[in-house]
């Protein structure tokens, strides 16, 4: 998955509901041309990420799926084909800001809620 398709995910898991595409593509950085994100709606659409209701002449997109299931099982495809995951895992808890860090240091303190 690229980096706009990333952005769309994000964009329309913040969303209240249903987006146009142009809507979302206000939401979006660098100003991405008008067909390239209706192109990335439809892959997700046909990767079942996304769903969509037509409303007049266009289709509005929402997610249909869990953004935090979705970014973790990305997250835990590179790291399956990492061949060092302790040095990756090293590295990205580098870039955690204070409050990431303290986030996932309440995660994998707490009893029970890992697998």
């Amino acid at each position: 998955m690229g980096q706009l398709e990333a952005e769309v995910l994000a964009a329309l898991a913040a969303a209240d509901g249903p987006v146009a595409t142009a809507e979302l593509r206000s939401r979006l950085s660098g100003d991405p041309a008008y067909t390239t994100v209706n192109t990335i709606l439809f892959r997700l659409y046909e990767k079942r990420l996304v769903t969509r209701v037509r409303v007049g002449r266009h289709y509005q997109y929402r997610l249909a799926v869990d953004e935090a299931q979705l970014v973790a099982g990305r997250m835990h495809d590179h790291l399956r084909y990492a061949s060092n995951a302790s040095s990756v895992l090293s590295q990205f808890v580098q870039t955690l800001s204070a409050d990431e860090a303290q986030a996932l240091r309440e995660i994998l303190d707490s009893p029970g809620d890992t697998p």
